[in-house]
């Protein structure tokens, strides 16, 4: 019974020494991992930084662009009001236009049976002038 005891503590040491062996082994991998890790984690940080220098470079960027294109729009007011100025200006002189020839075209409706009277008079004396000269001129003749 002893050497059982004896087998059996042999055993136990023999797994004891696998175990520590594996165990020995598997925190050599964990601390290469680790140290991998502890260098991608070095690498990120750099890059982050590097990221936030270029985040904080282009929101200055994006502050100037935005007062310049304030400050371009603020003077685009100012030609925008004078164009608009410029086109009621244009539609006034339009409106004048209108009433003009509103008033023309009335006005020429009211005294269209004047103007065709003397339009027939004026025919009237230049046939007569007509016949006087030709009848002036076959007395010279005979």
């Amino acid at each position: 019974m002893v050497i059982i005891l004896y087998l059996a503590v042999a055993v136990i040491a023999i797994a004891f020494a696998v175990l520590v062996f594996a165990l020995s082994k598997t925190l050599s991998s964990v601390q290469k991992i680790m140290e991998s890790m502890a260098g991608t984690l070095e690498n990120v940080q750099e890059q982050m930084q590097g990221i936030n220098q270029e985040t904080t470079e282009l929101l200055h960027r994006t502050n100037q662009l935005a007062g310049d294109v304030q400050n371009k729009s603020q003077h685009m007011n100012s030609v925008f009001e004078a164009v608009q100025g410029f086109g009621d200006s244009l539609k006034k002189v339009n409106t004048s236009i209108q009433n003009v020839t509103t008033s023309i075209s009335q006005k020429g409706e009211q005294h269209a049976e004047q103007v065709a009277q003397t339009l027939q008079w004026g025919q009237a004396a230049i046939d007569l002038w007509n016949r006087w000269k030709k009848s002036k001129t076959e007395n010279k003749q005979s």
